[in-house]
């Protein structure tokens, strides 16, 4: 699962108001809400966000690095509700992105709906492409913004005349089968299968690292373009694979187990435009600032 913006939000009240039963007055809730949403994070997470003492409860170092998430999530919405007001109605002009499917899908798609209603002179033409091809139809000129994605691990330059404003930073999670022990570690996943992902993706990149932690005994089998027959794979039973948390919105995972395990590292999501004199024009800052606007309301963290 995703990291839920809104139970963020919940452990930033407890770390402002100081405790429970303060962070209930602060958001008009019961403690016992508070703290049903505090142990779902930790349990969605994996780990300990509060210290549980006889005096109350304070903050783990963990906690405090989610708060401070969640604080970065509340500045974006409020920048976010300014730049939708900024965009208007006199906006005008033709955008055209190159974004992979994911992004797509849970970004772009919706963010056409707003843009809509909020910026009628607009006319957005969406190519379904994957990162390299995005680069290179930005480099041509085929693209206005091209959406990519990297691994955490990868270097990421931004060709000179290009600006690259950072949408979000996602997790990655392991799909495992249900009829699977859930691992707790990569040590666990040493006798696993690893379903592959097309090697041009950052999946493929961030699987070809987390292999080389697990270790495993085994060769990685198949080869998948679409996470959606990834999911269906690993439902099948014919090994695990690794998916950002994008992937699983609105995903069929019958028969399958998504595991947060340590070390996974995240996928980088930005969007990138030409950089001169002429460019950026209105009409392409109005497409990312709603971008960004659309990037908040996943329940995602969000970092700037």
């Amino acid at each position: 699962m995703a990291l839920d913006a809104r139970r963020l939000g919940v452990l930033l009240a407890v770390h402002r108001a100081g405790g429970v039963v303060a962070a209930a007055d602060l958001l008009h809730l019961t403690p016992s809400a508070i703290s049903q949403q505090i142990a779902k994070l930790e349990a969605e997470e994996g780990v300990e966000v509060l210290h549980r003492g006889p005096r109350g409860v304070t903050l783990t170092a963990v906690g405090l690095m989610l708060a401070e998430a969640a604080e970065r999530i509340e500045s974006e919405l409020v920048e976010a509700r300014k730049q939708i007001a900024t965009i208007g109605p006199d906006v005008s002009g033709r955008v055209t992105i190159g974004a992979f499917q994911t992004v797509t899908r849970s970004v772009v798609a919706p963010m056409l709906v707003e843009l809509a209603e909020t910026a009628p002179g607009l006319e957005i033409d969406v190519h379904e492409v994957e990162t390299d091809d995005a680069n290179r139809g930005l480099r041509s000129g085929e693209y206005d913004i091209a959406i990519v994605e990297h691994d955490s691990s990868a270097e990421r330059p931004v060709p000179r005349g290009f600006r690259e404003v950072p949408l979000l930073d996602e997790p990655w999670r392991i799909a495992v089968p249900t009829t699977m022990a859930t691992p707790t570690s990569l040590q666990d996943l040493t006798e696993a299968v690893w379903i592959g992902s097309e090697k041009t993706t950052a999946a493929a990149r961030a699987l070809s690292r987390v292999v080389d932690l697990a270790r495993p005994t085994r060769s990685t089998l198949h080869s998948t373009y679409s996470y959606e027959v990834a999911i269906a794979l690993v439902a099948a039973g014919q090994g695990v694979a690794l998916l950002p948390a994008l992937a699983l919105e609105h995903a069929d995972l019958t028969g399958v187990d998504m595991v947060p395990i340590a070390g996974l590292g995240m996928r980088h999501i930005a969007a990138r435009h030409r950089a001169n004199r002429h460019e950026p024009t209105p009409a392409v800052t109005a497409v990312i600032d709603a971008l960004l606007a659309q990037v908040v309301t996943l329940d995602l963290g969000y970092i700037g």
